[in-house]
């Protein structure tokens, strides 16, 4: 799932990105769902870190959507950026409005929400 999200991302926007790594996804929203979105994102960020490469808060961000969307479980990428004391941008994905990966605790403003 690592390659195909670099490999999408790598070849299209964003908004097509994430349509692409949830195709075939089964429908499906329930807040029962939120723990197992948490125990899959914690495993997907633990098994991100021995890997080579990009694998920060975006690449990160997209695997676990695709990982999420494969159990149909709906999750939203949020993309955040803070300018204080310097520009940093952020990413993470959010599931019934509870975020599972790490937010950054509050520095970073929303940008946009897909």
């Amino acid at each position: 799932m690592y390659v195909r999200a670099r490999r999408e991302l790598s070849a299209a926007p964003i908004e097509q990105t994430l349509a692409r790594l949830r195709e075939g996804a089964p429908g499906g929203r329930s807040l029962a769902q939120l723990a197992e979105a948490r125990r899959l994102a914690s495993a997907t960020a633990r098994t991100l870190a021995y890997l080579p490469g990009d694998t920060r808060c975006l690449v990160r961000s997209l695997v676990l959507t695709r990982v999420l969307a494969r159990r149909g479980i709906e999750s939203r990428l949020v993309l955040a950026a803070s300018t204080e004391p310097e520009f940093l941008a952020h990413a993470w994905v959010e599931c019934a409005g509870v975020p599972v990966l790490e937010t950054g605790g509050g520095r970073f403003a929303r940008l946009a929400e897909l």
